[in-house]
């Protein structure tokens, strides 16, 4: 009797332990929904950056930093949104993948972008949203693409795609969602299978919100904040730097409405959620499509349910936007392609690096070329053409920031410095040590006291321009350049432009 109860207990100790097996195996092998929130044009003017003006402004990024980790550190590839994206969604660099001009391999709307014109990413290489489907992922973009090279829309995201889409279509503001920045339609909720993961990016205005989505009784007034030195105190400078504060409260608010949909439809706990932009601020010069640090740094905080995601970390280490690709697809339990340009940032054998590069080339008609090396304590910047001023044509110029600007100029109402630096050559070589200049302002590149660091980044640069076959160093073609004039060529701030040179074989 004993032996026949023995027996009976041994298989049930066996049946049991079998069961909770499959049940672990069950658990483990669940894979974690990913959902990137994914703004626009915004700086880290948040409070869990540490800034003073907007402290206690952002309470629900400021508690997703504490309940998940905060990258101080994270930079932009380009500091325009195409060239960023376009190396953000193929996890490798806009200027080795030849998609690093602003909005390239475009047509108008609605029409399939020409042959001649088209940009194809190398054989072999797929998109993030690609290599998720491929792991079983569910996927969708509530948003733009902006992506500067040849693609189905229809082979990246499962939904969302416009009706009359047709393979071969990326407008001159890229591809849309059909219901771009929606929380509720075309997100996880479309999915037939609930059980399924899925990946998404949900977009956010960030940056171009302006206070559009600010608190009630929380925006803040022009002469409430103020402005670097590098600036003018002028009215118009004044209201364009506060304003990028007033959008981010407005993005706290954004997040929050995203987050909260997440908690009603009961996805909140199996997804792991990364903030972050494109690149930085659009309302101030200097910003965006320049390769300081207010044009590069971008916030990064991912948080959610995950042995590596320890709530309240800060890391200080030098990310690169790159890096969210490849920890996207690890975490999914995706393919990670060995091509791929950035590294998981919680894999067991991550190193931290010692340097970040970026880059920014033409965007929209005005055709400039500067790469950028950041590293642990400096920051350095290649012109390669120095002799075209801070203030060349560009997009912006129907703007008072810039009219006021020049006008200053022209009063002689401008510091030696702020003269020198919009309105005179730019230095070949820039070099600044950030503990100490954080706006910077005092280039250290022809002190010999910063010989050994400059010579340091420069062959930084240098080694990595050969190593990636930074396609920079190459024109672009006639066709992409006639494709961006035609564009430009009837808007009235354009005509009267004084336009890069390459743009005379145009003119009639």
């Amino acid at each position: 009797m004993k032996v026949i109860l023995s027996k009976c207990a041994l298989c049930s100790v066996i049946i049991m332990t079998c069961f909770l097996c499959n049940s672990q195996k069950r658990v483990e092998s669940k894979k974690p929904n990913i959902l990137w929130i994914f703004a626009e044009d915004l700086s880290p003017f948040m409070g869990c950056y540490g800034d003073s003006i907007n402290k206690n402004a952002t309470p629900v990024i400021d508690r997703l930093a504490s309940e998940g980790v905060r990258f101080n550190r994270a930079y932009a590839t380009a500091p325009v949104c195409s060239a960023s994206r376009s190396a953000l969604i193929t996890g490798v660099m806009q200027t080795t993948t030849g998609t690093h001009n602003h909005r390239s391999s475009r047509s108008a709307d609605g029409e399939i972008v020409p042959e001649n014109l088209r940009i194809y990413l190398q054989e072999g290489m797929k998109t993030l949203p690609e290599l998720m489907q491929e792991a079983g992922y569910f996927t969708f973009n509530s948003g733009k693409d902006d992506y500067n090279f040849h693609y189905n829309r229809k082979d990246l995201y499962t939904v969302g795609n416009k009706e009359d889409y047709e393979h071969g279509m990326n407008g001159w503001q890229g591809n849309w969602a059909k219901h771009a920045r929606s929380v509720t339609e075309d997100t996880w909720n479309a999915r037939t299978d609930k059980k399924q993961p899925w990946f998404g990016q949900i977009q956010i205005d960030g940056g171009k919100a302006h206070a559009k989505f600010v608190r009630k009784g929380q925006e803040l007034g022009a002469n409430e904040v103020p402005i670097p030195p590098y600036f003018p105190d002028l009215p118009s400078q004044r209201e364009a730097w506060t304003d990028h504060y007033n959008a981010n409260r407005g993005a706290d608010v954004n997040v929050d409405t995203i987050l909260k949909q997440l908690e009603t439809d009961g996805e909140l706990d199996n997804t792991i959620v990364y903030f972050f932009s494109d690149h930085g601020s659009p309302m101030s010069l200097r910003h965006k499509q320049f390769c300081y640090e207010g044009g590069m740094l971008v916030p990064l905080i991912i948080k959610g349910n995950h042995p590596a995601l320890i709530p309240g970390s800060v890391r200080y280490d030098l990310v690169s936007l790159l890096d969210i690709t490849a920890t996207t697809l690890a975490m999914g339990k995706a393919k990670v392609p060995a091509y791929l340009d950035g590294r998981n940032l919680f894999s067991k054998t991550f190193i931290e690096q010692d340097y970040v590069i970026g880059a920014r080339d033409r965007c929209d008609y005005t055709i400039d070329k500067i790469r950028t090396v950041v590293s642990k304590n400096y920051r350095y910047i290649k012109n390669y053409y120095p002799n075209r001023t801070m203030m060349q044509a560009s997009y912006r110029d129907d703007r008072l920031i810039v009219k006021d600007m020049k006008k200053a100029y022209e009063e002689d109402l401008l510091t030696t410095y702020q003269k020198s630096h919009w309105f005179g050559a730019r230095p070949l070589e820039e070099l600044y040590f950030l503990k100490e200049d954080p706006y910077q302002i005092d280039n250290l590149a022809k002190n010999p006291k910063y010989f050994q660091i400059l010579k340091e980044h420069r062959i930084v640069l240098e080694n990595w321009i050969k190593e990636t076959d930074d396609k920079g160093q190459y024109s672009e073609s006639t066709a992409q350049l006639k494709a961006t004039y035609d564009l430009w060529k009837d808007i009235p701030y354009f005509k009267n432009a004084k336009l890069n040179p390459e743009f005379d074989q145009f003119k009639q």
